[in-house]
């Protein structure tokens, strides 16, 4: 049904790379990008796409519901081990999934890595990042261009393992042949545009490796990790 491209770096600031993805059968694909101090980052990224992966593996097939309970059962066990181990106090996570099936796709999301649809040659944002300054563009207040560089870009208001109660943005909605959907964290969306991206996914024979390379070019200022999938 899809070809799948998927990568991942550390970028060229940061020592250890704190993203993890996953393609997890029947086409479900994850992406997070953690955070906290030490390797707290590293540990709440990878118990959230482990967890999602061994959820999901009992509850085929997969509706934005059953991968919204994939990330809260995530969020309680990233919580539980903080508390139980000082060093990881204040990690957390994003939390993006995708699941696709022969007509229509799927997804759940928490966080600012995204989930972006190329559909005749247009490019479309899906997910609604959890983001200070995202709130600020929602409000009228700030342009998504000046967002880009707001010195708070980073700040999110939701995170998996940071606190009990986290709502999940979840919504299903028809595929079509063609469609290209890009998961990825804010290390590529920080350092290259949409309109970039999207010349890239409809030029490049490897699209994960190009955004990745274009994500250095510009900076590379943080880890960078992208899936693309392409529906025949």
């Amino acid at each position: 049904m899809a070809k799948i491209f998927q990568a991942t770096h550390v970028g060229k600031v940061r020592h250890n790379n704190e993203d993890s993805l996953i393609v997890i059968e029947p086409e479900t694909f994850v992406v997070a990008d953690g955070m906290g101090g030490a390797q707290a980052g590293e540990v709440a990224s990878q118990m959230l796409v482990e967890t999602v992966k061994d959820f999901l593996s009992e509850t085929p097939p997969y509706n934005e519901q059953i991968l919204s309970q994939a990330i809260l059962l995530a969020n309680g066990k990233i919580l539980n081990l903080a508390r139980r181990n000082a060093n990881y106090l204040g990690m957390g996570t994003t939390a993006t999934i995708l699941s696709l099936d022969d007509r229509k796709g799927y997804f759940a999301h928490v966080g600012d890595s995204r989930i972006y649809r190329l559909r005749n040659n247009f490019l479309e944002q899906l997910t609604e990042d959890h983001s200070y300054v995202e709130t600020l563009v929602r409000r009228g207040e700030i342009t998504p261009e000046e967002a880009r560089v707001h010195p708070m870009k980073n700040v999110l208001t939701q995170a998996v393992g940071v606190v009990e109660n986290i709502s999940v943005d979840t919504a299903n909605f028809p595929v079509e042949s063609g469609d290209t959907f890009l998961l990825c964290t804010d290390g590529l969306t920080n350092m290259v545009d949409d309109q970039n991206i999207a010349k890239i996914l409809q030029s490049a024979s490897n699209p994960a490796d190009a955004l990745i390379d274009a994500a250095l070019k510009a900076g590379g200022r943080d880890n960078i990790s992208v899936i693309v999938v392409g529906v025949d």
